[in-house]
């Protein structure tokens, strides 16, 4: 049957994120109210004046074939996906220009597409590791989504994979130990004749176990960048009725006890797992982002404790997935503690697959896209992390612990040891230069200073918690972090996603996915809390920025400037870094990232908004080629790309939610990727490698 309900809208947006994924993964963040109805002030003041819009850099274009594997299907794995084509323009050339890029992209960009497969360049292949309902645990059933069960969910790889990691197996070299999240279900696209107003009991608790996250043992094929899946020891699922561990200023506290855990010390699962990290002592960071979806608010008499709930968007009487029916905890009138017991960085040990996994309250508690790990020279541990909705803020957290190789023990208390702080932006140029055209200010830059405001100072090991905000205690600033952010003044960003720290220079690299309510008018001015600054320049953003920051990481003042302003480059509003803007891919939506060894960065979007499937990108932030931006792959239709993966062996990417559209069900999918034919299409995860075993370095 089709899905109807009153929340799968249309979508007003420009974006091609589906409003069947925007119910399921966001709770409809998107076409709702926002969160933030703060009225922060800012400091400074903005000082310098207008130019025209410079395109600048060398004129160095990428060109070449590019080559798809489409769903599996043996006639099709070796089909070119289109001739010779300039990367900028999409029109086709028989004229190949040398390249001059960085080591590093020296691949021919692939071309915007709406294929239903994941599409690479030519001279490089792929392969799907695993897929939705594979096994993980050792006797688990080969899957078969017309005989799914709870219990075999929890030994089967979870729905819509989103963060990634990988790492050296800890004795045995020819195997690796792959991690991922699983951010989501998608119950329509799960289920055949699913009813949406009437799930059954089995068919949440299959909900269940599709979070979360997998921790599975890969094996090296020789000669190659290709992983192959195995049983091993260290193989492990977790799900959203897993035990955690709270620790630092929240636990213990008040606003955490329920009725199940009257000590405030053990939350059951993670929900809404987003992207992440892998830290240095080789452990998993995990951000729980839209974790608000999955509690019905219900009759909530305390005021106070309603507009705690409706800061995080907290406020149906029910929820899509009606979980609340099978579950106490998922109704805010019967358990209103227990969405403060969601919204933490979560860390995972996936080399001890008997450890507990922690929630860090220190690192306070908001809708994180991601954790993400630097260490200064000194040793001191600095986490920055984003808050993944429109006019929402920028984080880091430094330690007063210091890193100690080898320490593991150690090492897993740092981040309860430290200073939580917001940022706070101001641009250098006036305001009447930031009109909301995307035109540069006349100092050729949108660019300008911060500095980073203390929220809260944690010593978990003396049970020592300092507010920095005034008519807080630090048990209040670390469950109502928002809250806490918005008394300070903090700066209201477009979609903070993940944050990344460059490996030689120590800049740190900020998505900011988008924002459409950014000085919006019309029937969405209501919902518009800011007008355009030097920071988001874009009236109603649509294909967001990244952008760059020289950071005093283990210091409280920094530098900033938009290295990045996303979209169409043949657009006035877009920006690349200074380089020749008719020589670069168009780009939409930039959601996480990550590094190359040659310091490239890579870039996979979400909600391409550019008439083209999501994909992943890499640019040059150094040298001549500075903002030379090129697509490598694009995923299937109706899918995002997620956690990147980039060494010099291999490329990996999640490819999370094939097939999602406004009119999408089990029944009529939109994609059949990757198993092809008439199948059930299944987030997975692809592994892509040079012919010659090596990405892109020669």
């Amino acid at each position: 049957m089709a899905l109807l309900g009153k929340n799968l809208l249309p979508s007003r947006f420009t974006s091609s994120r589906s409003s069947l994924t925007c119910t399921y993964k966001c709770g409809n963040a998107c076409l709702g109210e926002c969160e933030n109805t703060s009225d922060n002030e800012y400091f400074g003041d903005q000082i310098s004046r207008r130019t025209a819009l410079r395109a600048g850099g060398l004129t160095v274009v990428a060109v070449g074939g590019s080559a798809a594997l489409a769903a599996c299907s043996p006639s099709s794995t070796d089909s070119a996906a289109s001739s010779s084509t300039a990367a900028g323009g999409g029109k086709t050339s028989d004229t190949k220009v040398e390249l001059t890029s960085a080591q590093g992209m020296l691949f021919d960009a692939v071309q915007p597409n709406t294929k239903d497969e994941v599409v690479i360049p030519a001279g490089y292949e792929q392969s799907v590791l695993i897929a939705w309902g594979d096994p993980v645990i050792e006797g688990a059933p080969k899957f078969d989504v017309n005989k799914q069960t709870a219990a075999d969910a929890e030994k089967q790889f979870g729905f819509n994979n989103d963060f990634a990691g990988l790492i050296e197996h800890p004795s045995d070299d020819s195997r690796m130990v792959y991690m991922c999240s699983h951010e989501y279900t998608t119950e329509p696209m799960m289920f055949p004749n699913y009813d949406a107003d009437n799930p059954t009991e089995e068919q949440v608790k299959i909900g269940w176990a599709g979070h979360g996250h997998t921790i599975l043992e890969v094996s090296k094929v020789e000669g190659t960048g290709e992983l192959k899946r195995e049983f091993g020891p260290l193989n492990r699922r977790i799900t959203a009725t897993t035990p955690f561990k709270l620790v630092g200023p929240a636990k213990g506290s008040s606003l955490v006890k329920t009725k199940a855990d009257p000590k405030g010390e053990t939350v059951l699962g993670t929900l809404n797992n987003c992207s992440g990290g892998v830290t240095p002592w080789n452990t998993m960071l995990s951000g729980e982002e839209n974790f608000d979806q999955y509690f019905a608010a219900g009759d909530i008499k305390d005021e106070k404790a309603k507009k705690s709930l409706e800061r995080f968007g907290i406020k149906d009487k029910e929820t899509d997935r009606k979980w609340e029916r099978f579950d106490d905890r998922f109704d805010c009138s019967k358990e209103p503690n227990e969405p403060n017991r969601f919204g933490w960085v979560v860390e995972i040990n996936p080399l001890d697959p008997k450890s507990t996994p922690i929630k860090h309250t220190a690192l306070g508690r908001f809708k994180h896209e991601a954790g993400n790990i630097h260490i200064a020279e000194d040793g001191t541990v600095v986490c920055y992390s984003g808050d993944d909705s429109r006019f929402e803020y920028i984080y880091k957290f430094i330690s007063t612990k210091k890193f100690e190789e080898g320490n593991l023990e150690h090492n897993l208390s740092i981040l309860d040891h430290g200073t939580l702080y917001v940022a706070v932006l101001e641009g250098n140029s006036p305001a009447e230069e930031i009109d909301g055209s995307g035109v540069l200010p006349e100092d050729g830059k949108f660019d300008g200073k911060g500095k980073w405001v203390k929220l809260l100072t944690s010593d978990t090991e003396n049970n020592k918690f300092t507010s920095h905000v005034d008519g807080f205690s630090a048990e209040e600033v670390a469950v109502f972090t928002r809250e806490a952010a918005d008394k300070v003044g903090a700066t209201k960003m477009d979609r903070p996603e993940d944050v990344q720290v460059h490996p030689d220079s120590h800049k740190v690299y900020v998505a900011l996915t988008n924002n459409s309510y950014r000085g919006a008018t019309g029937e969405n001015a209501k919902k518009n809390k800011e007008d355009v600054k030097e920071w988001a320049p874009v009236k109603e953003n649509k294909n967001g920025m990244v952008m760059e920051i020289e950071d005093d990481h283990a210091g409280e003042e920094f530098t900033w400037n938009l290295f990045l302003v996303c979209g169409d480059p043949k657009v006035a509003n877009t920006y690349f870094g200074g380089f020749d803007k008719s020589k670069v891919s168009p780009i939409s939506c930039p959601d996480n990232l990550a590094f190359d060894n040659h310091g490239n960065l890579w870039i996979s979007t979400d909600g391409n908004a550019l008439d083209s499937n999501d994909g992943l990108y890499a640019v040059t932030t150094e040298g001549e080629t500075r903002g030379e931006l090129k697509c490598f792959l694009t995923v299937p239709a109706g899918a995002e790309t997620c956690g990147p993966i980039v060494d010099d062996d291999r490329v990996m990417v999640n490819v999370q939610h094939p097939g999602e559209a406004d009119d999408a069900t089990f029944e009529a999918a939109t994609s059949h990727w990757p198993d092809g034919g008439k199948s059930t299409p299944r987030p997975a995860v692809v592994v892509v490698w040079k012919k010659d075993g090596k990405i892109g370095v020669n």
